[in-house]
Protein backbone atom coordinates (compact mmCIF):
# COMPACT_ATOMS: atom_id res chain seq x y z
CA UNK A 1 0.00 0.00 0.00
CA UNK A 2 1.34 3.51 -0.75
CA UNK A 3 1.98 6.20 1.67
CA UNK A 4 -1.15 7.98 -0.40
CA UNK A 5 -3.20 5.14 0.50
CA UNK A 6 -2.16 4.90 3.79
CA UNK A 7 -3.57 8.48 4.77
CA UNK A 8 -6.79 7.93 2.47
CA UNK A 9 -6.87 5.21 4.49
CA UNK A 10 -6.60 6.66 7.64
CA UNK A 11 -8.54 9.59 7.14
CA UNK A 12 -11.40 7.43 6.27
CA UNK A 13 -11.24 5.57 9.53
CA UNK A 14 -11.04 8.61 11.15
CA UNK A 15 -14.08 10.19 10.04
CA UNK A 16 -15.66 6.97 10.76
CA UNK A 17 -14.86 7.16 14.35
CA UNK A 18 -17.11 8.28 17.07
CA UNK A 19 -15.59 10.03 19.99
CA UNK A 20 -13.74 8.41 22.64
CA UNK A 21 -14.86 5.04 21.05
CA UNK A 22 -12.80 3.67 17.73
CA UNK A 23 -9.13 2.38 17.47
CA UNK A 24 -7.24 6.09 15.79
CA UNK A 25 -4.66 5.27 13.72
CA UNK A 26 -0.80 6.58 15.36
CA UNK A 27 -0.30 7.81 11.39
CA UNK A 28 -0.90 12.03 12.47
CA UNK A 29 0.54 14.97 10.46
CA UNK A 30 2.95 16.96 12.50
CA UNK A 31 -0.08 19.79 10.91
CA UNK A 32 -1.87 18.23 13.84
CA UNK A 33 0.40 18.34 16.85
CA UNK A 34 0.49 22.38 17.04
CA UNK A 35 -1.26 22.63 20.45
CA UNK A 36 1.20 24.29 23.34
CA UNK A 37 1.18 23.06 26.62
CA UNK A 38 -0.95 26.72 27.77
CA UNK A 39 -3.50 25.28 25.60
CA UNK A 40 -3.85 22.08 26.43
CA UNK A 41 -4.13 23.41 30.44
CA UNK A 42 -6.80 25.80 29.25
CA UNK A 43 -8.71 23.05 27.01
CA UNK A 44 -8.49 20.85 30.26
CA UNK A 45 -10.38 23.19 32.49
CA UNK A 46 -12.63 23.88 30.06
CA UNK A 47 -13.57 20.39 30.10
CA UNK A 48 -13.51 20.55 34.35
CA UNK A 49 -14.91 23.87 34.99
CA UNK A 50 -18.83 23.59 34.45
CA UNK A 51 -22.09 23.13 36.53
CA UNK A 52 -20.38 20.94 38.94
CA UNK A 53 -19.01 23.85 40.72
CA UNK A 54 -22.59 25.92 41.23
CA UNK A 55 -23.25 22.90 43.93
CA UNK A 56 -19.91 23.00 45.69
CA UNK A 57 -20.64 25.61 48.34
CA UNK A 58 -23.80 23.48 49.24
CA UNK A 59 -21.51 20.27 49.37
CA UNK A 60 -19.77 22.13 52.47
CA UNK A 61 -22.61 23.27 53.87
CA UNK A 62 -23.47 19.31 54.43
CA UNK A 63 -19.93 18.60 55.32
CA UNK A 64 -18.85 21.71 57.14
CA UNK A 65 -15.81 23.98 56.11
CA UNK A 66 -13.03 21.11 57.11
CA UNK A 67 -13.88 18.34 55.36
CA UNK A 68 -15.73 19.72 52.27
CA UNK A 69 -12.37 21.01 51.63
CA UNK A 70 -10.42 18.02 52.29
CA UNK A 71 -13.21 15.95 50.11
CA UNK A 72 -12.81 18.73 47.81
CA UNK A 73 -8.75 18.18 47.52
CA UNK A 74 -9.08 14.39 47.69
CA UNK A 75 -11.48 14.47 45.31
CA UNK A 76 -8.88 16.14 43.06
CA UNK A 77 -5.90 13.63 43.94
CA UNK A 78 -8.11 11.03 43.49
CA UNK A 79 -9.05 12.44 39.36
CA UNK A 80 -5.51 13.03 39.06
CA UNK A 81 -4.32 9.06 39.81
CA UNK A 82 -7.76 7.64 37.50
CA UNK A 83 -6.74 9.49 34.61
CA UNK A 84 -2.81 8.54 35.02
CA UNK A 85 -3.99 4.98 35.17
CA UNK A 86 -5.14 6.42 31.25
CA UNK A 87 -2.38 7.62 30.40
CA UNK A 88 -0.09 4.72 31.56
CA UNK A 89 -2.20 2.64 29.72
CA UNK A 90 -1.84 4.38 26.55
CA UNK A 91 1.80 4.46 26.58
CA UNK A 92 3.78 3.53 23.20
CA UNK A 93 1.04 3.24 20.91
CA UNK A 94 -1.24 0.85 23.17
CA UNK A 95 -4.30 2.92 22.57
CA UNK A 96 -5.20 6.39 21.04
CA UNK A 97 -8.56 6.76 23.17
CA UNK A 98 -10.33 6.19 26.16
CA UNK A 99 -12.90 3.56 24.63
CA UNK A 100 -10.20 1.88 22.79
CA UNK A 101 -8.33 1.19 26.40
CA UNK A 102 -12.00 -0.17 27.51
CA UNK A 103 -12.08 -2.36 23.92
CA UNK A 104 -8.74 -3.84 24.52
CA UNK A 105 -9.34 -4.44 27.94
CA UNK A 106 -12.88 -6.00 28.03
CA UNK A 107 -13.96 -6.22 24.48
CA UNK A 108 -16.56 -4.76 22.41
CA UNK A 109 -18.46 -4.97 25.80
CA UNK A 110 -16.33 -2.65 27.36
CA UNK A 111 -16.55 0.16 24.63
CA UNK A 112 -20.34 -0.12 25.09
CA UNK A 113 -20.20 0.25 28.30
CA UNK A 114 -18.12 3.53 27.84
CA UNK A 115 -20.35 4.53 24.91
CA UNK A 116 -23.70 4.29 27.57
CA UNK A 117 -21.93 5.94 30.48
CA UNK A 118 -20.34 8.95 28.41
CA UNK A 119 -24.14 8.91 27.12
CA UNK A 120 -25.73 9.34 30.66
CA UNK A 121 -23.14 11.62 32.36
CA UNK A 122 -23.19 14.37 29.16
CA UNK A 123 -27.02 13.95 29.15
CA UNK A 124 -27.34 14.39 32.88
CA UNK A 125 -24.53 17.02 32.71
CA UNK A 126 -26.38 19.39 29.87
CA UNK A 127 -29.65 18.72 31.99
CA UNK A 128 -28.03 20.39 34.84
CA UNK A 129 -26.65 23.39 32.36
CA UNK A 130 -30.54 24.14 31.20
CA UNK A 131 -31.51 23.95 35.14
CA UNK A 132 -29.10 26.45 36.16
CA UNK A 133 -30.18 28.55 32.95
CA UNK A 134 -33.67 28.52 33.99
CA UNK A 135 -33.08 29.33 37.91
CA UNK A 136 -30.96 32.08 36.65
CA UNK A 137 -33.92 33.61 33.86
CA UNK A 138 -36.81 32.25 35.49
CA UNK A 139 -36.03 31.50 39.13
CA UNK A 140 -36.56 28.44 41.21
CA UNK A 141 -38.00 27.27 44.81
CA UNK A 142 -35.16 25.79 47.12
CA UNK A 143 -36.88 24.46 50.26
CA UNK A 144 -39.56 25.77 49.99
CA UNK A 145 -38.34 29.34 49.39
CA UNK A 146 -39.14 31.00 46.46
CA UNK A 147 -36.05 32.73 44.48
CA UNK A 148 -36.60 35.36 41.81
CA UNK A 149 -35.40 34.89 38.12
CA UNK A 150 -34.07 38.34 36.25
CA UNK A 151 -37.34 38.51 34.12
CA UNK A 152 -39.46 37.72 37.43
CA UNK A 153 -37.37 40.65 38.96
CA UNK A 154 -37.83 43.11 36.15
CA UNK A 155 -41.57 42.67 34.46
CA UNK A 156 -42.80 40.50 37.29
CA UNK A 157 -44.84 37.58 37.25
CA UNK A 158 -45.93 36.70 34.01
CA UNK A 159 -46.87 33.50 31.91
CA UNK A 160 -44.14 34.20 29.70
CA UNK A 161 -41.72 34.13 32.73
CA UNK A 162 -42.14 30.71 33.64
CA UNK A 163 -39.65 27.98 33.36
CA UNK A 164 -41.18 25.61 30.64
CA UNK A 165 -41.74 28.93 28.37
CA UNK A 166 -38.39 30.20 28.84
CA UNK A 167 -36.15 27.02 28.71
CA UNK A 168 -38.91 26.23 25.05
CA UNK A 169 -37.68 29.17 23.84
CA UNK A 170 -34.12 29.69 24.41
CA UNK A 171 -33.57 26.01 23.28
CA UNK A 172 -35.26 26.85 20.20
CA UNK A 173 -33.50 30.30 19.45
CA UNK A 174 -30.16 29.47 21.10
CA UNK A 175 -29.35 26.11 21.94
CA UNK A 176 -30.32 24.38 18.86
CA UNK A 177 -28.37 26.02 16.89
CA UNK A 178 -25.46 26.48 18.60
CA UNK A 179 -25.96 22.74 19.21
CA UNK A 180 -26.23 21.98 14.85
CA UNK A 181 -22.66 22.82 14.81
CA UNK A 182 -20.82 19.90 13.49
CA UNK A 183 -16.94 20.39 13.83
CA UNK A 184 -15.49 21.05 17.38
CA UNK A 185 -12.92 23.40 15.79
CA UNK A 186 -15.33 25.87 15.24
CA UNK A 187 -16.14 26.04 19.23
CA UNK A 188 -12.67 27.12 20.13
CA UNK A 189 -13.19 30.76 20.35
CA UNK A 190 -16.65 30.38 22.56
CA UNK A 191 -14.97 27.83 24.79
CA UNK A 192 -12.16 30.57 25.61
CA UNK A 193 -14.87 33.16 26.15
CA UNK A 194 -16.82 30.29 28.59
CA UNK A 195 -13.61 30.01 30.61
CA UNK A 196 -13.58 33.96 30.98
CA UNK A 197 -16.93 34.65 32.38
CA UNK A 198 -16.69 31.63 35.01
CA UNK A 199 -13.43 33.31 36.37
CA UNK A 200 -15.29 36.29 36.46
CA UNK A 201 -18.22 35.26 38.32
CA UNK A 202 -15.71 33.91 40.97
CA UNK A 203 -13.76 36.76 41.67
CA UNK A 204 -17.11 38.63 41.68
CA UNK A 205 -18.03 35.77 44.64
CA UNK A 206 -14.97 35.98 46.41
CA UNK A 207 -14.90 39.84 46.49
CA UNK A 208 -18.33 40.15 47.80
CA UNK A 209 -17.48 37.45 50.13
CA UNK A 210 -14.20 39.26 51.84
CA UNK A 211 -16.03 42.82 52.25
CA UNK A 212 -18.92 41.39 53.81
CA UNK A 213 -16.07 39.89 56.03
CA UNK A 214 -13.99 43.13 56.90
CA UNK A 215 -17.38 44.63 57.41
CA UNK A 216 -18.44 42.20 60.26
CA UNK A 217 -21.55 41.15 58.25
CA UNK A 218 -20.69 37.25 57.70
CA UNK A 219 -19.80 35.08 60.94
CA UNK A 220 -17.77 31.77 60.65
CA UNK A 221 -20.23 28.86 59.57
CA UNK A 222 -20.33 25.23 61.15
CA UNK A 223 -16.40 23.68 60.64
CA UNK A 224 -17.77 20.42 60.84
CA UNK A 225 -21.01 18.62 59.94
CA UNK A 226 -24.17 18.93 61.59
CA UNK A 227 -25.06 14.59 63.14
CA UNK A 228 -27.55 14.50 65.29
CA UNK A 229 -28.89 11.22 64.02
CA UNK A 230 -28.88 8.33 60.93
CA UNK A 231 -30.31 10.04 58.31
CA UNK A 232 -27.92 12.89 58.91
CA UNK A 233 -25.07 10.26 58.45
CA UNK A 234 -26.44 9.09 55.40
CA UNK A 235 -27.18 12.36 54.33
CA UNK A 236 -23.24 13.23 54.11
CA UNK A 237 -22.97 10.51 51.78
CA UNK A 238 -25.21 12.73 48.82
CA UNK A 239 -21.96 15.02 48.69
CA UNK A 240 -19.70 12.23 47.18
CA UNK A 241 -22.05 11.81 43.62
CA UNK A 242 -21.75 16.10 43.51
CA UNK A 243 -17.76 16.06 43.94
CA UNK A 244 -17.08 13.19 41.08
CA UNK A 245 -19.06 15.12 38.25
CA UNK A 246 -17.01 18.52 39.72
CA UNK A 247 -13.86 17.17 38.53
CA UNK A 248 -15.13 15.02 35.44
CA UNK A 249 -12.76 15.10 32.35
CA UNK A 250 -11.53 12.01 31.35
CA UNK A 251 -13.79 11.75 28.28
CA UNK A 252 -11.35 14.47 26.65
CA UNK A 253 -7.65 13.88 27.99
CA UNK A 254 -6.84 11.55 24.90
CA UNK A 255 -8.14 14.04 22.39
CA UNK A 256 -6.27 17.12 24.26
CA UNK A 257 -3.14 14.74 24.09
CA UNK A 258 -3.38 13.89 20.27
CA UNK A 259 -3.02 18.04 19.31
CA UNK A 260 0.04 18.67 21.68
CA UNK A 261 3.14 19.29 19.72
CA UNK A 262 5.15 17.33 22.39
CA UNK A 263 2.24 14.62 23.49
CA UNK A 264 4.90 13.53 26.38
CA UNK A 265 3.90 16.95 27.95
CA UNK A 266 0.28 15.20 28.60
CA UNK A 267 0.83 14.18 32.45
CA UNK A 268 2.40 18.02 33.22
CA UNK A 269 -1.53 19.57 31.29
CA UNK A 270 -3.39 17.24 33.55
CA UNK A 271 -1.23 18.09 36.63
CA UNK A 272 -1.52 21.64 36.29
CA UNK A 273 -5.10 21.96 35.10
CA UNK A 274 -6.41 19.58 38.50
CA UNK A 275 -4.26 22.65 40.55
CA UNK A 276 -6.02 25.52 38.87
CA UNK A 277 -9.34 23.81 39.37
CA UNK A 278 -8.51 22.74 42.63
CA UNK A 279 -7.71 26.24 43.55
CA UNK A 280 -10.77 27.76 41.85
CA UNK A 281 -13.15 24.81 43.19
CA UNK A 282 -11.99 25.49 47.09
CA UNK A 283 -12.63 29.30 46.32
CA UNK A 284 -15.56 28.86 45.11
CA UNK A 285 -17.28 26.35 47.57
CA UNK A 286 -15.19 27.88 50.66
CA UNK A 287 -16.51 32.07 49.91
CA UNK A 288 -19.87 30.45 48.24
CA UNK A 289 -20.60 29.32 51.51
CA UNK A 290 -19.16 31.70 53.82
CA UNK A 291 -21.30 34.31 51.76
CA UNK A 292 -24.70 32.46 52.32
CA UNK A 293 -24.48 30.26 55.47
CA UNK A 294 -27.26 28.00 55.89
CA UNK A 295 -29.09 29.45 53.34
CA UNK A 296 -26.91 28.21 50.44
CA UNK A 297 -29.13 26.73 47.87
CA UNK A 298 -28.06 23.79 45.70
CA UNK A 299 -27.48 26.02 42.89
CA UNK A 300 -25.87 28.86 44.58
CA UNK A 301 -27.10 31.18 41.92
CA UNK A 302 -30.27 30.81 43.05
CA UNK A 303 -28.82 32.64 45.78
CA UNK A 304 -27.94 35.68 44.15
CA UNK A 305 -31.56 37.40 44.03
CA UNK A 306 -31.91 39.56 47.23
CA UNK A 307 -30.09 42.08 48.42
CA UNK A 308 -26.11 41.62 49.27
CA UNK A 309 -25.34 43.79 51.72
CA UNK A 310 -22.86 45.70 49.55
CA UNK A 311 -22.92 48.51 47.14
CA UNK A 312 -24.93 48.05 43.69
CA UNK A 313 -26.46 45.38 45.23
CA UNK A 314 -28.55 44.67 42.60
CA UNK A 315 -26.03 45.17 40.09
CA UNK A 316 -23.83 42.32 41.12
CA UNK A 317 -26.37 39.80 41.30
CA UNK A 318 -27.57 40.35 37.42
CA UNK A 319 -23.52 40.66 36.69
CA UNK A 320 -23.07 36.93 38.59
CA UNK A 321 -26.22 35.47 37.59
CA UNK A 322 -26.27 36.43 33.84
CA UNK A 323 -22.24 35.76 33.40
CA UNK A 324 -22.74 32.43 34.38
CA UNK A 325 -25.72 31.62 32.82
CA UNK A 326 -23.78 32.67 29.61
CA UNK A 327 -20.84 30.71 30.55
CA UNK A 328 -23.32 27.45 30.73
CA UNK A 329 -24.89 28.43 27.02
CA UNK A 330 -21.16 28.67 25.86
CA UNK A 331 -20.32 24.84 27.15
CA UNK A 332 -23.43 23.62 26.06
CA UNK A 333 -22.63 22.68 22.72
CA UNK A 334 -18.98 21.23 23.74
CA UNK A 335 -20.90 18.64 25.98
CA UNK A 336 -23.83 18.14 23.23
CA UNK A 337 -20.94 17.47 20.50
CA UNK A 338 -20.08 14.55 22.85
CA UNK A 339 -23.02 13.18 23.81
CA UNK A 340 -24.47 13.02 20.17
CA UNK A 341 -21.38 11.39 19.05
CA UNK A 342 -21.61 8.65 21.13
CA UNK A 343 -25.17 8.04 21.14
CA UNK A 344 -24.92 8.04 17.16
CA UNK A 345 -22.02 5.35 17.33
CA UNK A 346 -23.93 3.61 20.25
CA UNK A 347 -27.29 3.32 17.84
CA UNK A 348 -25.33 3.11 14.20
CA UNK A 349 -22.44 1.43 14.78
CA UNK A 350 -21.71 0.78 11.31
CA UNK A 351 -23.54 3.28 9.35
CA UNK A 352 -21.89 6.56 7.38
CA UNK A 353 -20.28 9.30 9.09
CA UNK A 354 -22.76 11.13 11.41
CA UNK A 355 -22.10 14.58 9.61
CA UNK A 356 -22.26 13.18 6.03
CA UNK A 357 -26.03 11.89 6.64
CA UNK A 358 -27.97 15.51 7.60
CA UNK A 359 -31.13 13.66 7.98
CA UNK A 360 -29.61 11.26 10.77
CA UNK A 361 -27.84 14.10 12.28
CA UNK A 362 -30.60 16.14 12.36
CA UNK A 363 -33.25 13.81 13.72
CA UNK A 364 -30.37 12.58 16.60
CA UNK A 365 -30.16 16.47 17.55
CA UNK A 366 -33.31 17.25 17.94
CA UNK A 367 -34.06 13.86 19.95
CA UNK A 368 -31.40 14.45 22.02
CA UNK A 369 -32.64 17.73 22.37
CA UNK A 370 -35.80 17.23 23.23
CA UNK A 371 -35.24 14.78 26.08
CA UNK A 372 -32.83 17.16 27.96
CA UNK A 373 -35.83 19.54 27.55
CA UNK A 374 -38.10 17.81 29.27
CA UNK A 375 -35.07 16.54 32.07
CA UNK A 376 -34.77 20.06 32.90
CA UNK A 377 -38.59 21.05 33.44
CA UNK A 378 -39.49 17.85 35.44
CA UNK A 379 -36.39 17.77 37.78
CA UNK A 380 -36.40 19.88 40.37
CA UNK A 381 -33.00 20.64 41.13
CA UNK A 382 -29.33 20.38 40.11
CA UNK A 383 -28.72 18.44 43.03
CA UNK A 384 -31.14 15.81 42.44
CA UNK A 385 -29.43 15.50 38.87
CA UNK A 386 -25.83 15.46 40.43
CA UNK A 387 -26.64 12.40 42.62
CA UNK A 388 -27.49 9.99 40.21
CA UNK A 389 -25.41 10.78 36.96
CA UNK A 390 -22.29 11.36 39.31
CA UNK A 391 -23.70 8.09 41.43
CA UNK A 392 -24.08 6.13 38.51
CA UNK A 393 -22.27 7.09 35.02
CA UNK A 394 -19.17 9.45 36.79
CA UNK A 395 -18.27 7.12 38.92
CA UNK A 396 -17.61 4.48 36.17
CA UNK A 397 -16.60 6.63 33.83
CA UNK A 398 -13.87 8.30 36.71
CA UNK A 399 -12.92 5.99 38.69
CA UNK A 400 -14.46 2.11 37.97
CA UNK A 401 -13.59 1.48 34.78
CA UNK A 402 -9.83 3.05 35.27
CA UNK A 403 -9.67 0.87 37.96
CA UNK A 404 -11.07 -2.43 36.26
CA UNK A 405 -8.54 -1.33 33.17
CA UNK A 406 -5.49 -1.72 35.84
CA UNK A 407 -6.66 -4.66 37.14
CA UNK A 408 -7.43 -7.03 34.13
CA UNK A 409 -3.67 -5.71 32.93
CA UNK A 410 -3.55 -6.78 29.43
CA UNK A 411 -0.38 -4.83 29.14
CA UNK A 412 1.40 -6.56 32.17
CA UNK A 413 2.57 -3.31 33.64
CA UNK A 414 0.14 -3.18 37.00
CA UNK A 415 2.08 -3.14 40.26
CA UNK A 416 0.67 -4.72 43.78
CA UNK A 417 0.41 -1.12 44.83
CA UNK A 418 -1.65 -0.35 41.53
CA UNK A 419 -3.86 -3.25 42.20
CA UNK A 420 -4.40 -2.66 46.19
CA UNK A 421 -5.25 1.06 45.61
CA UNK A 422 -7.63 0.40 42.51
CA UNK A 423 -9.83 -2.24 44.56
CA UNK A 424 -9.82 0.66 47.25
CA UNK A 425 -10.89 2.93 44.15
CA UNK A 426 -13.61 0.19 43.51
CA UNK A 427 -14.72 -0.34 46.87
CA UNK A 428 -15.09 3.42 47.90
CA UNK A 429 -17.13 4.20 44.92
CA UNK A 430 -19.40 1.28 44.64
CA UNK A 431 -20.02 1.85 48.48
CA UNK A 432 -20.45 5.87 49.15
CA UNK A 433 -22.53 6.36 45.45
CA UNK A 434 -24.82 2.80 46.84
CA UNK A 435 -25.38 5.19 49.97
CA UNK A 436 -25.99 8.42 47.97
CA UNK A 437 -28.54 7.23 45.91
CA UNK A 438 -30.72 5.38 49.21
CA UNK A 439 -30.32 8.52 50.49
CA UNK A 440 -31.31 10.65 47.67
CA UNK A 441 -34.76 8.18 47.04
CA UNK A 442 -35.30 8.34 50.17
CA UNK A 443 -35.33 12.31 50.21
CA UNK A 444 -37.83 12.45 47.23
CA UNK A 445 -40.64 9.85 48.96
Amino acid sequence: MTSIDIESYVNESEQNAPLLLKRRSSIMSKDDNTASWLSGVFNLSCTIIGAGVMSLPAAIKVLGIIPGLLMILLSGFLTKYSIDILLRYSEDGRAFSYGQLMDDAFGRIGEIMLQISVIINNLGITIIYLIIIADVISGSIVSGTHHSGILEEWFGEQWWTSRAFVLIVLTLFVLIPTAWIKRMESLQYTSAIAVGLAVFFILIVIEIAVYKMAIGQITLPALFPRIDDLPSVWNLFTTVPVLICAFLCHYNVHAIQRELSDPSEMPKVVKSSLSVCGIIYIMTGLFGFLLFGDSTATDVLSNFDSDLGVPYSSLLNIMVRLSYALHIILVFPVIFYALRLNFDGLIYNTAIPLESDDRRFALTTLGLIIVILFGAIFIPSIWVAFQFTGATAGALILFIFPAAIVLRDRPKIATKRDRIVSWGLIILAVVSDLVAIYSNVVSLL
